[in-house]
């Protein structure tokens, strides 16, 4: 069934995704891409989760990108992905959601996987876990960010070497180009992302969405633009906070502060 293609297993207010190929090393076929589509769209819309965890099944891969062998054998399929922008485009189904995404990339993540890592807001890389860039030696464009993503994170120059080369980058040196936040052991990838989410849950949600929306609008600004931007919104939210709740919430932090010492 389509359904286990992708599979959520919710833990209080997160929900672990995982992407579940793991014989076709989660490869994003046509079913698979509708279904996470829809397993995204479905828990923005959730209340009740504040954070979602995605993963790939087994230890091989996150994903390996789009099914080439699907692609290879549908006439017109590679143009039908690309325009899933407007439909079932799971990459932009990650990027709009309102709940932070943390990518948790237990294997290879290659291509359009590559893309889908991407479009998470925070990355936690298993040691096992290396990304690679093969749009050029299979012939094809990016058409979900990562032309554009990839050198504003690593740098114009790493960028052009991952893309042009299509050479793998391992993990650590993901972790030092700025790629992913950290790199820990693969038996307890799952373990850190999910401590991760809960101290992300802690926090009001309301605040959490609309600061992931500023960081967002921001970034796809020039710098000037962003600082008026920031300011606008600061001062229209700012205001309405009375000091009551300042102070409410500095005893909240205060407290969180001595427990994590």
């Amino acid at each position: 069934m389509s359904e286990d293609l992708v599979t959520i297993e919710r833990d209080g207010g997160t929900a672990v995704v995982t992407l579940n190929r793991p014989n076709a090393m989660n490869a994003l076929s046509k079913a698979l891409r509708s279904r996470l589509f829809h397993v995204m769209t479905e828990l923005n819309e959730d209340d009740a989760i504040r954070v979602v965890i995605l993963t790939g099944a087994g230890d091989r891969a996150f994903t390996a990108g789009l099914d080439l062998k699907e692609l290879g054998s549908e006439p017109g399929a590679l143009s039908a992905a690309n325009a899933e922008g407007a439909d079932e485009n799971p990459v932009k189904a990650i990027e709009v959601c309102t709940k932070p995404v943390i990518g948790a990339i237990n294997g290879v993540a290659i291509t359009g996987g590559f893309e889908v890592a991407l479009a998470c807001d925070i990355l936690i890389a298993s040691d096992k876990a290396r990304f690679a860039d093969t749009h050029a030696r299979v012939g094809i464009m990016p058409g979900w960010g990562l032309s554009q993503k990839l050198s504003r994170m690593i740098g114009i120059s790493r960028a052009k070497e991952l893309s042009f080369s299509g050479n793998f980058l391992d993990a650590q040196t993901a972790c030092a180009w700025g790629l992913v936040n950290r790199v820990v052991p693969a038996n307890e990838l799952l373990s850190h992302a999910k401590a991760l989410a809960r101290d992300i849950e802690s926090a009001d949600p309301a605040m959490v969405r609309v600061y992931k929306k500023l960081i967002d609008d921001g970034f796809a600004l020039s710098f000037g633009d962003a600082m008026a931007h920031e300011l606008e919104i600061s001062s229209d939210m700012n205001g309405k906070v009375t000091p009551e709740e300042v102070e409410r919430r500095r005893g909240v932090v205060q407290a969180r502060g001595r427990t994590q010492q």
